[in-house]
């Protein structure tokens, strides 16, 4: 049963990492076709900082999704089997959802909403894994 338990958050993680990818890529099909219908993903805009150009938000966004998008790529690949040292995953973990959260609070509205509440629901799960995991 551990092993299952484990291959379970292991795919959890990548899909949530790989997740990311596919915002970087939605957010390119927007800019370099913008007729293309996306399934209610919006060019990249942010209410908290309103004044920011599309091509500015579009790559503020994309900084989020690639640092988020990594990060948890990386965690799933070391819990799964010990690709960074030691428990090095659990802080990269923490940090990967924290910058993932900001990324989806400072853009909200922009992509649908079950995706928004999906990845930050995916969020608390990998920090709740982080800090509960046995040791």
């Amino acid at each position: 049963m551990p092993g299952q338990i484990i291959l379970v958050i292991f795919a959890a993680l990548l899909v949530h990492g790989i997740g990311h990818g596919a915002a970087i890529g939605t957010l390119a099909l927007r800019r370099y076709s913008p007729g293309t219908k996306t399934g209610g993903w919006l060019p990249a805009r942010s209410w908290l900082f309103p004044s920011l150009s599309q091509s500015a938000a579009t790559t503020a966004a994309c900084f989020f999704w690639i640092v988020s998008l990594l990060g948890f790529v990386l965690v799933a690949f070391s819990f799964w089997g010990n690709l960074l040292p030691g428990e090095v995953w659990r802080p990269l973990a923490i940090v990967s959802a924290v910058v993932s959260g900001i990324g989806i609070v400072s853009f909200f509205k922009t992509w649908p909403m079950f995706n928004t509440f999906a990845a930050l629901g995916m969020n608390v799960v990998a920090v709740l894994v982080a800090l509960m995991w046995p040791m």
